[in-house]
């Protein structure tokens, strides 16, 4: 699909029961799906003539035509020099210990400025060159995500094969993300499972919950690894482990259950903690990190795990608690 040559499909039967927008990604391998999502909703997208939304199921035999372009071109992540903690490198992909505090990628609505630099994308740009153009201009290599506030593993593809192989991984759920958390409060159970559905909040657009039917399905599993009293209160330090990768899944799993990561506001933690006779603390970051990442080379199928340590912020921060 270019400027002057708008595109057209005739829906073949294999793909009944996809999605519109998914359908659309696999026909065009160079558009992200952001785009061609924003292609949808400005109604440049006609299926039998008619304007359609993007979770729109296929049976087989429509037509479909993209009139035109998009009207604003989307926006392209430049490099940076911004120092990496590269854990593996391959021919295919990187494995990076991310900071928290610094943003994956930037947003579909930023701007070409400050908003657009500093991000993960810039940076691999700058010490990689060239990555995987799958997830389009703004987020090249990017296969998965962590919130900003969070640390640890992040895998990236530095090429299309690569990342397609690593995506089927992580849809397949034969990815395994391991994080720590420490929350507030002990947990009743020493192990368990929360199955909830994750949905954005109707009120509140930043924040996703569990209170609403028709979410989508978020499975996370957790271990107690060690249970803190202090004059600060108490404390829970979590293992857990996600089948899927919803939107502030752990953190939003976690507060649903009435125990917010320490330091995420945002789901009801204090920003400070207070104790009698002591100076309150607090923590301008999450605690949450991913501490261990297994998967399969995408192309020799070789098994990787990779581990970090917590980062020191977090380390510093146990020790005032306990």
């Amino acid at each position: 699909m270019t400027e002057n040559h708008p595109a057209s499909f005739t829906v073949e039967v294999e793909h009944s029961g996809h999605r519109l927008d998914q359908f659309l990604v696999r026909q065009l391998p160079n558009t992200s799906r952001a785009r061609i999502q924003q292609l949808i909703q400005q109604q440049k997208v006609l299926v039998n003539d008619k304007p359609a939304k993007a979770s729109l199921r296929l049976h087989g035999d429509e037509q479909i035509r993209i009139v035109s372009e998009l009207q604003r071109p989307p926006l392209r992540a430049v490099p940076e020099q911004i120092p990496l903690d590269v854990v593996y490198e391959d021919d295919d992909l990187a494995v990076i210990n991310k900071p928290a505090g610094m943003m994956v990628h930037a947003g579909a609505g930023a701007t070409d400025d400050e908003r657009n630099r500093g991000t993960l994308t810039n940076a691999l740009l700058h010490h990689f060159g060239r990555l995987s153009g799958i997830g389009g201009e703004l987020r090249p290599g990017i296969v998965h995500r962590l919130d900003k506030a969070t640390s640890g593993l992040i895998v990236v593809a530095k090429n299309d094969e690569s990342h397609r192989k690593l995506a089927a991984q992580f849809s397949r759920r034969q990815v395994r993300k391991t994080y720590i958390a420490l929350v507030h409060g002990w947990m009743k159970q020493d192990r368990g499972t929360i199955s909830s559905s994750i949905s954005r909040d109707r009120v509140r657009r930043t924040r996703m919950t569990t209170r609403r039917c028709g979410g989508r399905e978020a499975v996370s599993h957790y271990i107690v690894k060690n249970r803190i009293v202090s004059s600060y209160g108490k404390f829970s330090l979590l293992e857990l482990q996600i089948d899927t990768g919803r939107t502030h899944q752990i953190r939003v799993h976690l507060a649903s259950l009435g125990h917010s990561v320490v330091g995420d506001t945002l789901y009801g933690a204090p920003r400070e903690i207070r104790a009698q006779g002591r100076n309150p603390i607090s923590l301008p970051r999450h605690f949450l990190h991913a501490a261990r990442l297994s998967f399969h080379q995408p192309c020799s199928g070789e098994p990787l795990s990779f581990s970090v340590s917590l980062p020191i912020e977090l380390e510093k921060f146990v020790g005032q608690v306990t």
